[in-house]
């Protein structure tokens, strides 16, 4: 038996011990979830997972689990009860480094029935690096990815480490745009025809080029394009309604832009633009308007660098139904676009209070919204408050 003094000195120690758990789990539900003012009221940004090394890209699989990109170049399964799964097996090799490395991934619209994903990624080649674009089979449950293949790579293979893009996205029509950077150092291609940086293309998704793309069959222009004069696009979408393709672009110090895309359009950069060169915050370009480019709807001065894009169509904001949502990681938050057509008549800023880098925005099966956390390495998910 022990002395009463020693009981007494255990029973302390239980006690605190069982304190200290108690504690510790109580933030780690402080952590796991806070709510954040908005005008539609209390939200609660509630985290769904952590772990994940800068994350990038969030799709939805069947049976509430997801399919997550870290830019190092691993794919995961995210479980619904948030366990991340080891990295799947297959993903092909991917220049890390920089703003490049494995990037966006989206479903085939037949993934029921094909079980295919598509994603991008900073291809190494013998010169340097390209954005490239493969379609996999995916495997859930043996966490890998077979018969892997390139559909899609720029013909251009610069050296340097930024500005690769990239998201995808499929049409009504089961086409897939694909977003790509000018690669930085690279802009005056932007308006080159005859380069895929700094443009969007859309291609079939075995890569081929549907016949009424605006530049087939035109001399000394690359026939996947679909629109050109583009920086860095890293936030695209369908608009629910129409099915018009919408995207937006990093500018430099300012000039971030939101654009409704379409076909055969100049959008400018680096000839028209509302940015400014790093640095000295001198002109860039002939102006901030001209009567043959396509103006956005909508830019940032300062920028904000917007990345991650989705409308809003759920029932869980009402109040934000037929909103545009836009990440921020630069500014730290999550911009929330109200719309009429293709105006934008105001902007609200949410999430200002956590801090975060936002690096992709998308609308859950469950019409919530889901957030990428860069900062943290995590998935968030927007509740009502």
């Amino acid at each position: 038996m022990l002395p009463i003094r020693r009981l007494l000195v255990v029973s302390a120690s239980v006690s605190s011990f069982v304190a200290f758990v108690g504690l510790a789990a109580n933030f780690h539900a402080a952590l796991a979830q806070e709510t954040v003012r908005s005008e539609a009221g209390p939200v609660k940004v509630v985290e769904v997972a952590r772990g994940l090394e800068i994350p990038w890209s969030l799709a939805f699989l069947p049976a509430g689990r997801m399919l997550v990109t870290e830019r190092s170049g691993r794919m995961r399964i995210v479980s619904p009860d948030g366990k991340l799964s080891a990295p799947l097996k297959n993903v092909p090799e991917v220049q890390a480094g920089g703003q490049g490395g494995l990037l966006d991934v989206v479903l085939s619209p037949r993934f029921a029935d094909d079980r295919t994903i598509f994603f991008s990624y900073a291809e190494p080649t013998r010169r340097a690096a390209r954005t490239a674009v493969a379609r996999a089979e995916l495997d859930v449950e043996g966490l890998s990815l077979s018969a892997v293949k390139v559909i899609f790579a720029q013909n251009d293979d610069p050296s340097g480490r930024n500005h690769w893009g990239s998201r995808l996205v499929f049409d009504r029509d089961g086409l897939l745009y694909v977003t790509l950077g000018e690669r930085f150092s690279y802009r005056d291609k932007a308006q080159d025809l005859d380069s895929h940086l700094g443009k969007i293309v859309r291609i079939r998704p075995d890569g081929s080029v549907p016949p009424d793309n605006p530049y087939v069959g035109k001399a000394g222009a690359q026939p996947e394009i679909w629109s050109y004069g583009h920086r860095n696009i890293q936030g695209a979408a369908l608009h629910p309604e129409t099915g018009v393709l919408w995207a937006h672009e990093h500018g430099p110090q300012g000039g971030d832009e939101v654009n409704v895309i379409k076909p055969g359009r100049n959008y400018g950069w680096p000839v028209i633009t509302y940015g400014r060169n790093y640095g000295t915050g001198t002109k860039i370009g002939e102006g901030t308007e001209r009567a043959d480019i396509e103006p956005p709807v909508h830019y940032w001065i300062p920028s904000i660098a917007p990345s991650g894009m989705a409308f809003y169509t759920g029932d869980a904001f009402p109040a934000w139904k037929g909103s545009l949502f836009v990440g921020a990681l630069r500014a730290q938050l999550l911009t929330r676009l109200e719309l009429d057509g293709t105006r934008v008549t105001r902007e609200e800023r949410l999430l200002t209070e956590l801090g975060k880098r936002i690096r992709d925005a998308r609308q859950g099966p469950d019409g919530k919204l889901y957030l990428l956390d860069e900062s943290d390495g995590r998935i968030l998910r927007l509740d009502p408050g």
